[in-house]
């Protein structure tokens, strides 16, 4: 019996101590969720807000004691990047219990109580039981209305300092071509050299401030696309005719390669902006050329039931596995003897991707130092069957492969 008594004792005295240190963690992770500068906000499995802290009330202009307790959806009024509230079906919060995976929104808005939009970023997690139940879920929503409007400021002044300087630079391209020409003037040998050299430095200002425009443009939504029904094989195959001439000049050899597999080479339908979808192609093509010195280019396309996939590989020098993960960043350029000889504007592979994310498609790059360089793109392929019924639909609609 005292036996009994003493081990009942200590029991006690262990689930007391335990229930202290389970109250000293709560405390301790309030403490923390109260401090964070973030807002952060739980809901239960029935939509439920629970935990709402000093930070989400100064975001959405609702107290801690107006908020908790009520349906989110009056209280997490989030929306697109221009401040279109999400209809109930695309809420992060619906989605994240739909999915059932952690997900992110970093082009997001939130309308606070008072009526004013604000930018911001969302991070979402569901809370899953140990038997597979989500029992809530959990949004870390971070105020970016200052950056936003920083970069917004920051792209219209490149905005409109380029569109400004393009007009100058015109102008001196357009009187050294005329100094050059044999018909308006007479130069010597010495001069006319001098002057090629300004008219080669002069196109290259002249595309930085392109390419500073376009860039812009793309990550303020202001680049113009107007897709329609390509097919892409066909398409591809003439523009790398079309550039065979910038590889044979350089001594290199243009390769297009094709699907071994089809004896015809099936027809790869994609709805994509010819334009635009021509500057990513050509870029690539000038960076495989500009950074190969021997060997040659090659172009392929291939498919299957839902993905269109061209690629274009060079026998150039490679790229160092630490930059991969980078190239396609806003200025980013590798750091060797061959791209600080060549120059360029560290902009080409930023406006490639954003390109081609508006299409839905993909672009990445695989590559071995001293084995050369392949990039691939995917695009979203059309049935053949929707794809010649949308063509036939009406006047306009068809863009021919050797556009």
């Amino acid at each position: 019996m005292g036996l009994f008594s003493r081990n009942n004792n200590n029991s006690s005295k262990g689930n007391g101590n335990m229930s202290q240190s389970l109250r000293d963690e709560k405390r301790k992770s309030d403490l923390i969720v109260a401090n964070i500068d973030d807002a952060v906000i739980l809901i239960d499995a029935d939509n439920i807000i629970q935990t709402f802290n000093p930070a989400a009330a100064t975001l959405t202009g609702w107290s801690e004691e107006e908020a908790l307790t009520i349906d989110y959806r009056s209280v997490v009024k989030l929306g697109d990047e221009k401040g279109k509230l999400f209809i109930e079906s695309e809420h992060p919060f619906y989605k994240v219990f739909s999915s059932r995976k952690p997900s992110r929104y970093t082009k997001s808005t939130i309308t606070r109580k008072d009526g004013l939009t604000i930018a911001v970023d969302v991070s979402l997690s569901p809370l899953i039981d140990s038997k597979g139940y989500i029992s809530g879920a959990i949004a870390v929503i971070r105020n970016v209305d200052d950056q936003r409007k920083q970069e917004k400021r920051s792209a219209d002044f490149i905005s409109t300092a380029s569109h400004e300087m393009r007009t100058p630079v015109a102008a001196i391209e357009g009187y050294l071509a005329l100094a050059l020409n044999d018909k308006v003037s007479v130069i010597d040998d010495k001069a006319r050299s001098y002057l090629e050299k300004a008219h080669s430095s002069t196109n290259h200002l002249g595309q930085l401030f392109q390419d500073l425009l376009t860039s812009a443009k793309a990550e303020d939504g202001r680049l113009t696309s107007h897709p329609v029904i390509v097919e892409v094989s066909g398409f591809v195959e003439k523009l790398a005719e079309d550039l065979r001439f910038a590889a044979e000049k350089k001594g290199l050899k243009l390769e297009l390669v094709k699907d071994s597999r089809a004896s015809v080479s099936p027809l790869l339908y994609a709805k994509i902006d010819p334009d635009r979808f021509r500057e990513v192609i050509t870029n690539l093509f000038d960076n495989a050329v500009k950074y190969t010195d021997a060997g040659k280019i090659s172009f392929g396309i291939t498919g299957d039931q839902s993905v269109v996939q061209f690629h274009i590989s060079d026998t150039g020098e490679g790229i160092p596995k630490a930059d991969i993960g980078h190239l396609f960043q806003k200025f980013y350029r590798v750091d060797s003897s061959a791209t600080r000889t060549i120059g360029g504007t560290g902009l080409g592979l930023f406006i490639c991707k954003k390109i081609v994310d508006l299409y839905n498609g993909k672009i990445w790059v695989e590559s071995e130092p001293g084995s050369g360089s392949t990039f691939y793109i995917n695009l979203p392929r059309i049935d053949t069957k929707k794809a010649e019924n949308e063509l036939a639909g009406g006047p306009g609609s068809t863009i021919s492969p050797q556009s």
